[in-house]
């Protein structure tokens, strides 16, 4: 997959400073977009969107497919008549970083209520006739994740937990009576979530729709696996290496490496790739046609495990004692292909790489990843250094993953230090800029720097240390960070290297944002 020569910034729609707490899809959103276009950058990455589950990570969802109503913007409903202005006052202002329980406990029950206010009067008063009119259609045309991931949501606080395998035997396992009393019992609230994300999707509209008109991308993220109290789990048990009891027999992770020295066990459920393939991967088929619906560029994390995955007994509780089991690879992209034509994908192939997971991305065509900061210490790791990439690259200086370049500066050995010097010159303990004009100037079709680089912020602003269950996922930008003398010296930066170019030529081979 060829892609025009552009950059851009890794900044998650949570950590945009919005009024209420948490970063969502109104006015931050759009202003982002503004200082992109100034900047001359053409790619806005995003992590996944989905509800965020244990953790607050958006890689633990409760679904692959549903918007995550915390991104919901309570000023933009406010502005459509859903909620009254005076309702939504006093919650937290646009500065800090994310409370998640203050969050649910102030904002979510606010969502709610703006969306029983539709309910009431979406059928009966004219000024929301438009959009009743979508709403109804919107659960036409998604009702094959839709009702399923409602149904889901309102039984994850009906019992206060989010382990289905806890729930009443008729409705861990779905029996048509238990589903259909639930239904019957619960269809307001069910009708509730529905508008949440019908919400969610008029919002993410409209911020797309900003997006292509100022000429920018937007680049999403699939997670490979799925979190085992997820409703597709749920849903879809056929489908997962599950017992009799319904829980995982194997689960996913990956094994000892710079992260962490048992490796990660994430606990993921994983696939009965058999199975799949027997169905031409038709639950594959639905999730990558709906990030295709979502996102102009899908990054497909953890790459390595379509070709191989790390298995791990349910039962062991460190990833050390796991094996590599091959994957489906080749297979489930043809099938992909076949269904949904010539995808927008790019591979995350970061970690220990090997050459079968090398050649089956090369041999789909798609873009890999290196980061900068991976390029020190040893002559192992100059693959991540720009004088040797590829142009078929993602280039960062960081990922979510990292610790930020002025945080992983302040801890570098001397001999890490001193290679960084010898590559870009002195940098007089402010790294960022230096490292930001050699991804920059590399051969890589797309460079790209989280925020928090392009702030030059230390370690306090991580997003995600791997391996540590808490205090991850939220960091938010400072209001009023994005200031013109930091788009103008950014969009200097693009056009001496060749970046500021239109990058939807990319359409007429790639089609259409919705896969069309």
């Amino acid at each position: 997959m060829h892609f025009e020569r552009s950059s851009g910034v890794l900044l998650h729609i949570s950590s945009l400073s919005s009024y209420g707490g948490i970063g969502d899809l109104g006015q931050a959103a759009h202003a982002f977009l503004s200082f992109l276009a100034a900047a001359k950058q053409h790619v806005w990455q995003v992590l996944p969107l989905s509800p965020t589950g244990y953790g607050n990570s958006p890689y633990a969802s409760s679904s692959a497919f549903a918007g995550n109503p915390y991104l919901i913007s309570l000023e933009m409903l406010v502005d459509w008549g859903w909620i009254a202005g005076e309702r939504i006052a006093g919650l937290a202002g646009c500065g800090g970083n994310v409370d998640f329980d203050e969050v649910e406990r102030r904002k979510l029950p606010l969502l709610d209520e703006a969306a029983g206010n539709f309910l009431d009067r979406g059928p009966k008063e004219p000024q929301f006739a438009e959009h009743w009119a979508a709403f109804e259609q919107f659960c036409r045309d998604e009702h094959g994740w839709l009702d399923d991931y409602a149904l889901h949501a309102v039984l994850r606080r009906r019992f206060n937990t989010g382990a289905w395998t806890e729930w009443p035997e008729g409705l861990m396992r779905r029996t048509p009576q238990a589903l259909a009393e639930a239904a019957a019992e619960y269809g307001r609230a069910l009708a509730q979530e529905q508008v949440l994300q019908f919400a969610f999707a008029v919002q993410w509209s409209l911020l797309r729709e900003a997006a292509a008109q100022k000429g920018i991308r937007i680049l999403g993220d699939v997670a490979i696996f799925v979190n085992m109290d997820s409703a597709d789990v749920w849903v879809h048990p056929a489908i997962f290496d599950l017992d009799e009891n319904l829980k995982p027999v194997r689960v996913a992770g990956v094994p000892p490496d710079y992260f962490s020295p048992t490796g990660q066990r994430w606990g993921n459920p994983l696939y009965r790739w058999d199975v799949l393939e027997m169905r031409d991967f038709d639950w594959w088929v639905e999730r990558i046609r709906r990030a295709c619906q979502l996102y102009d560029i899908v990054r497909l994390d953890h790459f390595r495990g379509f070709e191989a995955y790390w298995s791990i007994s349910a039962s062991e509780e460190t990833a050390v004692n796991g094996e590599w089991v091959k994957a489906p690879g080749l297979a489930l992209f043809r099938a992909l292909e076949a269904a949904l034509g010539p995808l927008p994908l790019v591979a995350e192939d970061l970690g220990v790489i090997t050459p079968e997971v090398d050649a089956l991305r090369l041999k789909l065509g798609m873009p890999g990843m290196k980061v900068i900061q991976f390029g020190f210490g040893n002559a192992s790791a100059h693959m991540h250094l720009p004088h040797q990439f590829a142009p078929a690259t993602l280039a960062y200086t960081g990922t979510h993953d990292n610790d930020t370049t002025q945080g992983w500066w302040s801890t570098a050995g001397e001999a890490e230090r001193a290679e960084v010097e010898a590559y870009v010159g002195p940098v007089h303990d402010r790294p960022v800029r230096p490292l930001l004009r050699a991804v920059q100037a590399s051969a890589a079709q797309m460079a790209m720097a989280p925020a928090q680089d392009l702030l030059e912020l230390g370690s306090e602003a991580r997003m995600n240390t791997p391996a540590v269950s808490t205090g991850n996922w939220s960091w938010r930008a400072p209001e009023g960070c994005w200031t013109p003398e930091l788009a103008a010296g950014l969009a200097a930066l693009a056009k001496v290297t060749d970046r500021d170019n239109d990058p939807f030529g990319l359409q007429t081979e790639m089609g259409t944002a919705d896969g069309s």
